[in-house]
């Protein structure tokens, strides 16, 4: 998901760039503290040898380089992992100075809990940084007109890599339509191919990188936020458990291998890489992979669509669900030098040279800078330019309460081992109902 590009400029010239971050202070850790190393801790979840964690992780040692006066505390865990743990120390009150955070619900609920701190002051002292984003990028860290974070990549989270060479060896048609999907399915069981590969159990998989878009493509975007906020729809309507059920179809007819629950995300991208699978559904984030990890054989042939359209359901065609990407949150209690050393190491990894090295990486980002086609992973490019005729809808864990959110994952694990679509669909509801009433 080689040829590489250099991730970063010398630790000199990073020393000089970070030197104007921190609203115009230049003052370093040491000089304010009396010649003693600040100390500050981040939590991430750049734990693989995907190249965008390699990326990430070389940011930080070359900023230990370049700040010796400053020291990091780095703790990576996987993405389920660093969610809960979050969760945990934010009801102890008890964050790390930096985090991996993501946008919309998360943010909000953590500025809800007075656990993170505005970056408007950063923001505004380095405005060719802030006005760079691309559209709308900063929304989803805005709260009441304050600024949290900005995104560190472009998270679209449901795109359908697949391996040509076996489309072509059972005359398979890339689906463009469902019965086209259903079709493919089919194919590849009769002659025992794995259709699609899965790994659900960290239960948000199925949801994040496939079913936010399967419903958005039935009950259409703007009746998914109307559940949200519980104003003029519910998750019990006929289109959502129309969506259910059109989910469920797929675990009806075998689209994924035995024992898709007790696998994880890892295992399901090496049943892909593997030649055993025709088909993963993931998110961008895992073009990285391929591009680090998948043997030439499956990554010369892998391409790249979108989930097909839904014959009937209201929501638009060329579409996937995501988010505009991480970014990371700066703990409510820091102060003085060692925020300041905090937001230096902010501005390294989320700023005009973490974006690059985020896009070098064979990562998107909500970032402008063109990519140097010449230079980039082909594979890289055929995302690049597909994102540029795809627009984002909502994925749900990005919307919803993280409350509801689990009852969501546990109930699609439930759906597609055969469970009852009207009655996860309550479930759903009730969450969200509660979740609403109690804000």
């Amino acid at each position: 998901m080689k040829k590489w590009i250099s991730l970063l400029c010398s630790a000199a010239m990073l020393a000089l760039l970070l030197a104007g971050c921190g609203g115009g202070n230049e003052a370093s850790g040491s000089g304010d503290n009396g010649g003693e190393k600040v100390s500050i801790s981040i939590w991430h979840n750049w734990t693989g040898q995907d190249a965008k964690a390699v990326a990430m992780r070389k940011i930080i040692e070359d900023f230990r380089t370049a700040h010796p006066e400053i020291e990091v505390v780095d703790e990576g865990l996987p993405t389920d992992g660093l969610k809960t743990r979050l969760r945990t120390v934010a009801a102890a009150d008890e964050m790390p100075d930096l985090f991996v955070m993501w946008p919309d619900a998360m943010t909000k609920e953590f500025v809800k809990g007075d656990l993170l701190q505005p970056i408007n002051d950063e923001l505004d002292a380095n405005p060719d940084w802030k006005n760079n984003f691309i559209p709308n990028a900063l929304d989803g860290y805005t709260v009441d007109g304050k600024i949290y974070s900005v995104p560190m990549n472009l998270a679209p989270s449901s795109f359908i890599y697949y391996n040509d060479s076996l489309f072509k060896k059972y005359n398979v048609k890339v689906p463009e339509t469902w019965e086209e999907l259903e079709t493919a399915i089919q194919t590849f069981n009769d002659n025992g191919v794995i259709p699609i590969a899965l790994g659900n159990k960290a239960n948000w998989v199925a949801q994040s990188t496939f079913f936010s878009t399967v419903g958005d493509r039935v009950t259409g975007t703007e009746w998914f936020l109307k559940a949200v906020a519980q104003d003029g729809a519910k998750f019990t309507d006929p289109e959502f458990v129309e969506a259910l059920t059109k989910f469920q179809k797929l675990g009806d007819i075998k689209a994924f291998q035995d024992g898709f629950n007790s696998l994880d995300e890892t295992q399901m991208m090496q049943l892909y890489f593997q030649g055993n699978a025709a088909m993963v559904v993931n998110g961008g984030w895992a073009l990285a992979n391929l591009v680090n990890n998948a043997p030439p054989e499956v990554l010369d042939n892998t391409h790249i669509t979108i989930v097909p359209t839904i014959d009937g359901g209201k929501g638009a065609a060329d579409t996937t669900a995501g988010v505009v990407g991480t970014g990371l949150g700066v703990s409510k209690k820091l102060t003085g030098a060692r925020k300041e050393a905090a937001m230096k190491l902010f501005y390294a990894m989320a700023g005009p040279d973490g974006q690059k090295a985020t896009l070098d990486s064979s990562t998107l980002v909500s970032y402008n800078i063109e990519l140097d086609k010449s230079k980039a992973h082909p594979l890289f490019v055929e995302l690049y330019d597909l994102i540029q005729r795809v627009k984002i809808v909502p994925v749900y864990d990005s919307k919803l309460g993280s409350a509801t959110v689990e009852v969501v994952n546990n109930g699609l694990q439930e759906l597609l081992m055969g469970g009852k679509a009207e009655d996860i669909a309550r479930k759903i509801q009730d969450a969200q109902a509660a979740a609403v009433a109690s804000n």
